[in-house]
């Protein structure tokens, strides 16, 4: 297929440079249906990045698409800050029934605002205000958001030095794998918390992806998320999981964290909770945690109930039968299949491959080579992103609802891609 750049006058002209996305994909994007996008010329794309993890049910999913069409034409409530409405309470119960129950969970649900930073900025200003201290502690190469807070406990250097700034309050600690397994875990946070020399205050809690997504696809294994959470309890810090792109199924069952047997005191979702891609986030927390005053957080645009549908539509048609988490198992290792005899195919590239269920990245020793795989993607008609510190691991994020032989497509599109730039 052969890409012919559209004239983007106006997005050049108009638009802040601060675009990002549409600097790798130019192409103006004109419908989307399941896996599939379609420019203007008429273009057809198999998305493999869905909305860098908001579209886990594809685009224009038809029954959640359904639902808010019923909802909209009935004029149900649009905009409703933290009213009470039918569409909330048809979330509320289907999420307490359907997510919840089944897992033992007994969080309070606070929604902070339409955005995942949104619910990592609530979840930190509620640990500090329950433990009366300031230190949060986070990793190495992690990612929770652009907002100041959320920066602060952010890994990348270009993101943080957006903020203009100090960013404080915010220590990091080696991820695991960070220092190659030559270090025993925890081994340096440890001797931190005991030394009352090392300039470490005691932390109010500890932040954590469980599989660093934007960081580029670093997989904790579940025994070091287990031993985490022993070391908070022992010191006496929350442990809060950053579930907002791995959440939602990405990594087969709802909650990334599951797998590990762990259950952190604090959650953020956000992203697919929403279900359509509609904005929509939640902080989830132990209900002996919720020392909110009324109004002490607010937002006004934390009530948007046309993604309470979308979500409530979403658990009902994905969660109630245990599909979901079988396919989205079984879509990963068809990927894990097929990134492995890349890697085979290309001894000299120095490629590496990780990733569970359905986020997997394919990192090359050459840094720049990614982003030429992700620009030769492009033009054969897949969509992918780059992360990592340098860019340099090509991120595979298909909708979970993608076809086996949709999945397959891509994936030998990915392997030409990856040929084609040797």
């Amino acid at each position: 297929m052969t890409i012919t750049p559209p004239a983007l006058s106006v997005f050049e002209t108009l638009e802040s440079e601060v675009r990002s996305y549409c600097r790798s994909w130019p192409a103006v994007f004109d419908r989307a249906q399941g896996s599939r996008m379609y420019d203007e010329d008429g273009h057809t794309y198999l998305d493999f990045f869905a909305g860098a993890g908001a579209l886990n049910y594809g685009h224009n999913n038809p029954v959640l698409k359904r639902a808010l069409i019923d909802y909209i034409e009935r004029d149900g409530v649009t905009h409703g800050l933290d009213m009470g409405t039918t569409a909330k309470r048809a979330f509320l119960e289907a999420f307490q029934d359907v997510v919840l129950r089944p897992r033992d969970l007994p969080y309070k649900v606070m929604f902070p605002g339409p955005t995942g930073t949104n619910a990592v900025e609530a979840a930190l200003k509620l640990a500090r205000k329950v433990k009366g201290r300031e230190a949060i502690v986070s990793f190495t190469n992690a990612f929770h958001g652009m907002s100041l807070g959320s920066l602060a406990v952010t890994g990348n250097a270009f993101k943080r030095a957006g903020a203009g700034i100090p960013l404080v309050h915010g220590t990091p600690m080696p991820f695991d794998h960070y220092l190659d397994d030559t270090v025993p875990d925890f081994l340096w946070f440890e001797r931190l918390l005991a030394d009352q020399g090392s300039g470490l205050n005691t932390p109010a809690a500890v932040i954590v992806e469980t599989v660093q997504g934007e960081g580029g696809i670093n997989v904790a294994r579940p025994e070091w998320l287990r031993g985490l959470a022993a070391l908070c309890e022992r010191h006496d810090m929350l442990l809060i999981v950053d579930d907002i792109q791995m959440g939602c199924g990405r990594t087969g069952s709802f909650f990334s964290f599951e797998e590990a047997g762990i259950t952190p005191d604090i959650v953020t979702l956000s992203k697919s909770i929403g279900g359509y891609g509609l904005p929509m986030s939640l902080t989830l927390f132990r209900p002996e945690l919720d020392v909110w005053e009324p109004g002490e957080h607010n937002g006004t645009f934390r009530g948007n109930n046309p993604s309470f549908v979308t979500a409530a539509a979403a658990l009902d048609a994905y969660w109630t039968d245990g599909q979901m988490e079988k396919q989205t198992l079984a879509r990963g290792e068809q990927a894990e299949e097929a990134l492995r005899a890349i890697c085979a195919e290309h001894p000299g590239a120095g490629a590496r491959y990780r990733g569970r269920g359905l986020v997997w990245g394919l990192e090359f020793a050459d840094k720049a080579r990614a982003s030429a795989v992700s620009r030769r993607a492009f033009e054969l008609g897949l969509l992918v992103e780059t992360s990592g510190p340098e860019g340099e691991v090509v991120k595979l994020l298909p909708a979970l609802t993608i076809s086996p032989e949709e999945l397959d497509e891509g994936l030998r599109t990915l392997a030409r891609a990856v040929r084609e730039t040797a």
